[in-house]
């Protein structure tokens, strides 16, 4: 059975529903695999009491549902967070925010007990850093976050037209090896301007469920 990239992401949004427990609010991620993961959540929608979604997209579609929608501050901590990512690694670090909803999504990600996260094979890496790393940035500190950014080896590029769903630019960091996740996660937060680092290394998934050619594996 070879699955494509698709159907890999399509199997790890399919494992995850299992994590769901009845009466849960659960947070609920950003892009194309997450996008598999709401649309299974439509046939355990009395299951849940309700979502806290990570972006206005994701919003949205849970909206579309009929999937009761909660405000974060209302909930506190959520039993379950269920997101995609653009890589990882087996120690369960991520790079996230290549659609650009970064910021809310390491939120609900720090506000949940669980997170589980879910991909397709090709996002398992060895070493983080071939994806750019996404910066989301306040406007007036760009320049000087840029040249930070670049003062420690990363080649900063402003995502051309794209503001978040918070109103900010984000800057896409090309030629980071990240060595230590952990310490580069921690150097970034402490740029004044910075809203948040791409990096999910300091809270990192608690569990990835990788779809590949034969199945859903477990990390």
């Amino acid at each position: 059975m070879n699955m494509s990239q698709t159907d890999q992401k399509r199997a790890a949004a399919e494992a995850a529903v299992e994590y769901v427990e009845v009466g849960d609010v659960i947070g609920v991620g950003t892009g194309s695999t997450a996008d598999f993961f709401i649309e299974f959540l439509a046939g355990i929608r009395g299951k849940l009491d309700g979502a806290v979604a990570s972006s206005d997209a994701s919003a949205a579609q849970l909206r579309k549902l009929g999937i009761p929608l909660l405000d974060l501050n209302q909930v506190g901590t959520l039993p379950l967070y269920v997101d995609g990512t653009d890589e990882a690694t087996r120690n369960r670090h991520l790079i996230k925010g290549g659609g650009g909803a970064l910021t809310r999504e390491k939120i609900v990600a720090e506000a949940s007990e669980k997170f589980v996260c879910i991909a397709d094979q090709g996002k398992l890496v060895d070493r983080l850093g071939t994806f750019p790393l996404p910066i989301e940035v306040l406007e007036m500190a760009r320049s000087m976050v840029a040249r930070k950014l670049a003062r420690m080896g990363g080649q900063p590029i402003l995502r051309d037209g794209f503001v978040t769903d918070n109103g900010h630019p984000i800057l896409d960091i090309r030629g980071m090896d990240i060595m230590n996740p952990l310490e580069l996660e921690r150097q970034m937060n402490q740029i004044p301007g910075v809203v948040t680092v791409g990096l999910f290394a300091l809270r990192p998934a608690d569990l990835l469920l990788i779809g590949t050619e034969s199945g859903v594996d477990i990390i």
